[in-house]
């Protein structure tokens, strides 16, 4: 009895330590910054002697299944130190992995590490992404570097010119972007005539831009998202950041609050540039500027599955051109611009496991710009206000299936409130006040996306959200004759009653097809409608356009991309080359009518028109990522077209012809090189031409009571000459000890370096008699050319970092 019972015992014993030696247990390896104790993301694992690992995800975590036994795990990013740690796996293990920075080789001008082979790898078309690091090192105007500046020097995205309030995204119009900043839509990004953003630099995390089969999370606009996120404030002690330089100065602070709990990230930048303004050009001597914007993170760490974070931002700014706008009666000496931006996210994410989160976004934007209009001999002053302000929750639930399936599904609520326009005359007698009825619509959409890799070298992206948009009261909804041009009957829409509903359903698809490693082959297609719209009638940056949302008359817009594009690694992942093809078909695009004048229009559909548009194109892109010189090379032919189709002669813009939009560019060429010399000294250089802006020459000109008048019968018939520019900057990192508490630099830049005197725009003005007769042929009136930047334009920053 003896001898069985120590025999069963000893079996039993046998096969309990066998199953353990079998069993599968999962090492969570967390890499973190061994200062700033933020994570890592897309750092490279690999674990011996499995020979497996990957890459870290945006938490800089990475979860694996291993039998029992020891190991060796070599973890690395660029530009910090690599670490290498033995361990025994017994039990489900966390290992806190802390990496080094390596001070001395200057790792912020290298391009942050991402995931092996990602390009070839995901389903997603059309994404450039940009971090912090690759922000700062490109050149731009006056020395400050600059989000809005560093993505239109990437393939299909442009801007206006020298100034220019927002991007174009492959032919697309400013307000057919969706622009985020941490969840929170800003509807003017740029500061000091459109020469810089709004965001608070030293607050960035990073930048990523869907141009093609855009995730079913973002919805509201037809053309692109560009989501900018703001860096959550992983610290555990004090820091100071910050910069004074000639255009701006900003200072940053990051410390904790609470250990491991509460964490803040606080950072404002002020601008005092009237004394500059005269170095772009003589013309803007009168002019005056000033601005600020400031950024301010909270995270609070309840549990070690809970992450709350709130983050505002504030920015203002004021500046005063001496070109007069004619509105009313008003009889100003000169135009002064108000502006300011207001937003707040809260966001709660929940993780329940490894495979399962939950978050919910609460999101306030309001934006409120002024114009201000001083009477010559006269201290009145008479105000236009306008406004847009803006509510959105969001709740949104991901899930891992497994390494071939993922997905997320959600939903979003929307409340749009606008200001079309208030005018107060102040004290003056001869303006009469006007007061437009404020606009009120929900948006309510449901969404679903997953990614799925059914085989080895095919992976899939599909998405759909559904959108339902409702335009309420108060609202005078006006009858027309057939011609829509009279008003016969008008009916009062009470606040809160139904005007118009619409909704919509907005397929998205990505294919990825991996023809080996290195070569992979991408499709793509995505619908969009957009309820919010931007009119205006020229193409300065100043915030005289008005916002509309679709109503009876204005239809929201509509659009379907598609795309087609080849992409392949070189030199082990160190060289990226691509060809990306696009062709977007859109309905609905709002244009001024022939004559319009809708600032202060009660009825502004009898100033607009809906026309159809299309682009398309190809880009070509060549990117050398690693390295002591690495950049990028990019060329684009593309062509955006538009056509109204209208039957009332008077209403058509040119005849129903398809015309060159604002933002037609058949040639554009970007290049950015950097040049690490050795570990003090970086040097960049940045060089776009492009295609001249298209523009509308007077057709003729007829005479009335004395005054030459031109006469446009088609609209952008003509293009300003090439635009080309080279920018240039030198970075100088220097340090007294091996590990300093203090680090600084001096950056050096010198935008347009030889002088390019580059035409923003052309206008007529009528000649006095025989003046210039020679000069302008016998014309009466004189065509002038208006050149913002015409000489180059050097700066210093000096920037330091404290901790």
């Amino acid at each position: 009895m003896k001898i069985t019972f120590s025999y069963l015992l000893f079996l039993a014993l046998y096969i309990t330590s066998m199953n353990v030696y079998g069993q599968d247990f999962d090492l969570t390896i967390k890499l973190k910054n061994s200062l700033t104790n933020e994570p890592l993301p897309n750092a490279n694992i690999f674990i011996m002697p499995c020979s497996c690992g990957g890459a870290s995800n945006d938490n800089g975590e990475l979860t694996v299944k291993l039998k029992q036994g020891e190991y060796t795990v070599r973890t690395s990013y660029v530009g910090f130190n690599e670490n290498l740690q033995n361990i025994v796996l017994e039990e489900d293990t966390i290992l806190e992995v802390f990496l080094e920075e390596e001070n001395e080789v200057l790792s912020e001008v290298v391009v942050r590490a991402k995931k092996r082979n990602e390009l070839l790898e995901s389903p997603q078309m059309g994404v450039l992404q940009l971090n912090a690091q690759e922000i700062k090192k490109m050149p731009a105007a006056l020395g400050e570097f600059d989000v809005l500046r560093s993505v239109t020097l990437m393939p299909g995205v442009n801007n206006l010119g020298e100034i220019s309030n927002g991007i174009s995204v492959r032919g697309g119009s400013l307000d057919q972007n969706l622009l985020l900043y941490d969840y929170a839509p800003v509807f003017n990004p740029t500061h000091l005539f459109g020469l810089f953003s709004v965001f608070t630099p030293d607050a960035l995390s990073s930048v990523d831009i869907y141009r093609a089969n855009i995730p079913a999370r973002y919805g509201g606009r037809s053309t692109s998202v560009l989501d900018i996120k703001v860096r959550n404030p992983y610290v555990d002690k004090f820091k100071l950041s910050g910069g004074v330089g000639l255009v701006s100065s900003r200072l940053t602070v990051e410390t904790p609050l609470v250990k491991d709990k509460l964490m803040v990230m606080a950072g404002i930048r002020v601008g005092l540039s009237d004394f500059l303004l005269p170095i772009f050009s003589e013309r803007l001597k009168n002019t005056k500027a000033r601005f600020y914007d400031s950024t301010i993170k909270l995270l609070y760490l309840p549990t070690e599955k809970d992450q709350i974070s709130f983050t505002g931002f504030y920015s203002k700014d004021f500046y005063q051109l001496d070109l007069i706008t004619k509105v009313e009666n008003i009889n100003a000496e000169n135009n002064q611009y108000d502006f300011k931006t207001l937003n707040g996210t809260l966001n709660w994410s929940h993780t329940f496991n490894e495979k399962v989160s939950l978050k919910t976004i609460f999101v306030a934007s309001n934006y409120s710009p002024k114009n201000i209009f001083p009477e010559l001999e006269n201290t009145n002053e008479i105000e236009y206000k306008s406004g847009i302000h803006y509510l959105s929750l969001i709740s949104e639930v991901s899930k891992k299936v497994s390494d071939k399936l993922d997905y997320y599904t959600g939903v979003q609520l929307n409340n749009y409130k606008i200001n079309p326009g208030e005018l107060d005359p102040g004290l003056s007698n001869g303006v009469l006040p006007v007061n437009l009825l404020e606009e009120n619509s929900y948006e309510l959409s449901g969404y679903a996306n997953a990614n799925w890799k059914p085989k080895r070298n095919l992976t899939l992206s599909a998405g759909l959200r559904y959108n339902y948009f409702q335009f309420n009261g108060p609202y005078v909804l006006n009858n027309y004759n057939e011609a829509g041009e009279v008003v016969i009957e008008s009916n009062f829409i009470e606040k809160g009653k139904k005007v118009k509903s619409y909704n919509n359903l907005e397929p998205r698809l990505g294919v990825n097809f991996k023809i080996d490693e290195n070569t992979s082959v991408k499709a793509s297609y995505a619908n969009a409608n957009q309820y919010l719209q931007n009119v205006y009638n020229s193409t300065t940056p100043l915030p005289t356009s008005r916002w509309k949302t679709s109503d009876s008359f204005i239809k929201p817009q509509r659009s379907n991309a598609y795309g087609l594009g080849v992409y392949k690694d070189l030199k082990n992942n160190e060289i990226e080359v691509g060809v990306e093809g696009y062709f977007r078909s859109s309905k609905n695009n709002l244009t001024y009518r022939p004559g319009a004048d809708f600032f202060l229009a009660e009825s502004i559909e009898q100033s607009v028109a809906q026309v159809e548009g299309k682009a398309y194109g190809v880009e070509l892109s060549f990117k050398k990522k690693v390295g002591n010189v690495n950049g990028w090379l990019n060329y684009t032919w593309s062509r955006s077209l538009l056509r109204s189709d209208e039957e009332n002669l008077s209403n058509r813009i040119n005849n129903n012809n398809w015309f060159s939009s604002d933002f037609d560019r058949p040639h554009i060429i970007n290049a950015s090189v950097n040049i690490i010399a050795d570990k003090y000294n970086t040097v960049s250089f940045n060089f776009t031409g492009q295609t001249g802006r298209p523009y509308t020459i007077a057709n003729g000109v007829f005479e009335f009571e004395d005054i030459n008048v031109p006469i446009f019968l088609e609209r952008n018939n003509d293009r300003l000459p090439t635009y080309h520019r080279l920018d240039f900057s030198w970075k100088v990192t220097y340090s007294k000890k091996k590990n300093p508490r203090w680090v600084g630099d001096w950056t050096f830049t010198v935008y347009n370096v030889y002088g390019r005197k580059n035409a923003y725009s052309r206008f007529y003005s009528q000649r006095d008699g025989n003046l210039d007769k020679d000069f302008f042929g016998g014309f009466p009136l004189g065509s002038y050319q208006l050149e913002v930047s015409n000489s180059p334009i050097l700066a210093l920053t000096y920037n330091f970092t404290f901790q």
